[in-house]
């Protein structure tokens, strides 16, 4: 029931798109959380994880979210920011950094896409959005980039890489002088169309799996929008960074296949088709 308040309290369901009394997503979640348990090894490693303190990796998210947005704005569909904000905020919930200040958004770019940055910053661009046929589908993608975030692997790829390039004056400023984080922001929203290790988008395909069935929702939702990703041509323009940047959907839906096996047939998730927000533009 706890759960269940903070989520109508997140998504703000005034909101007369969300029905969530017919979803009833707090009691499913339950069950599936009894069903698909968090595995402590996992906790355990991301305790372990030593780098930036959630302060600085915020920071660095914020700036680079910045940069991003400076390149490609927001969508102007106040609706449509809210709607994703909701569900995104709601699978993110169910992950093991439902206290970070997560933000979504949907970005205005043709290309077919989507991009974390550390913190909690997650952007869709519109031509993904506009192959989504159902909130399962949305929660599944949106699940994928918040399991980047929680891994912490652009952060690690930015310590790795060593990107040294001066920070912005304004973050300077806001973070109080820390070359640190300047240090670590380097080219900013460069870093989020960077190919991370295969085994990280792997990982975060299991993530978004596991984090939208979660929810409640099918768990079959990123495996329909890759379905959908793979039938364009390798060639396609609106799919060169992505298929630059991450494995082939093939390669893909095979791990996730691996990966799944029968165990997610049995639990009953839902598409949530009918309160899709579809923007016309």
């Amino acid at each position: 029931m706890k759960t269940m308040m903070k989520w109508m309290s997140v998504a703000g369901l005034a909101c007369v798109a969300m029905n969530v009394s017919a979803l009833d997503l707090g009691g499913l979640r339950d069950q599936l959380k009894a069903e698909l348990p968090v595995n402590p090894k996992v906790i355990a490693a991301m305790k372990e994880i030593k780098g930036s303190d959630e302060a600085e990796e915020i920071a660095i998210g914020r700036q680079i979210a910045g940069d991003l947005l400076g390149a490609a704005p927001l969508v102007k569909d106040a609706r449509l920011q809210k709607y994703v904000n909701q569900v995104g905020t709601w699978v993110a919930s169910q992950s093991e950094r439902p206290e970070l200040p997560w933000h979504f958004g949907v970005i205005q770019s043709e290309d077919v896409n989507a991009f974390a940055a550390p913190g909690g910053y997650i952007f869709v661009t519109l031509g993904l959005y506009r192959l989504l046929q159902n909130e399962a589908d949305l929660a599944g993608v949106l699940g994928h980039e918040i399991g980047h975030v929680i891994r912490k692997h652009h952060l690690k790829l930015l310590q790795q890489s060593k990107l040294v390039e001066a920070g912005s004056k304004a973050l300077s400023k806001e973070v109080g002088g820390n070359d640190k984080v300047q240090q670590m922001i380097g080219s900013g929203a460069e870093i989020v169309a960077r190919s991370l290790d295969k085994d990280a988008e792997f990982e975060a395909d299991r993530i978004g799996v596991v984090l939208a069935t979660r929810a409640g929702y099918d768990a079959y939702g990123l495996p329909s929008v890759l379905q959908q990703i793979g039938h364009f041509a390798k060639d396609e323009g609106s799919v060169a960074l992505l298929f630059k940047t991450h494995p082939l959907p093939d390669a893909r839906l095979a791990r996730l296949d691996s990966a799944m096996g029968d165990r997610f047939d049995r639990i009953k998730g839902l598409t949530v088709s009918s309160r899709f927000y579809r923007p016309k533009l």
